[in-house]
């Protein structure tokens, strides 16, 4: 439990750090930062989706609501451990209406 904890706080200091730092570049550099984001949406889908503008989604990058977001990912993955020969982990997922259930639940679901 101890080792958890040590991780958990060298996670936070370093996406706090990374947080802080693209924040500083975003106030200072606003436009290389723009064209450094944008570069980033177009490795996923959000960059070829034409509703989307840099206005919409750009500024949220290394806001409070970004640096809890990758926390908690971060965190999660920590617990996700799957060892070879051992049951699989039950990591928890959101729903589209934001409802929390386990990869077993929708499992169970499949085969009824």
């Amino acid at each position: 439990m101890g080792l958890v904890i040590i991780q958990k706080t060298l996670i936070l200091l370093y996406v706090s750090l990374c947080v802080a730092v693209g924040k500083m570049l975003m106030i200072l550099f606003p436009e290389m930062m723009k064209r450094y984001i944008l570069k980033q949406g177009q490795k996923s889908s959000i960059g070829a989706n034409p509703k989307f503008s840099y206005e919409n989604w750009g500024p949220t990058f290394f806001s409070l609501k970004y640096l809890l977001f990758v926390l908690k990912v971060k965190w999660k993955r920590l617990e996700d451990e799957a060892f070879e020969g051992h049951n699989a982990p039950n990591t928890p997922v959101a729903d589209f209406r934001d409802e929390m259930h386990h990869i077993l639940d929708f499992m169970q679901e499949a085969f009824c």
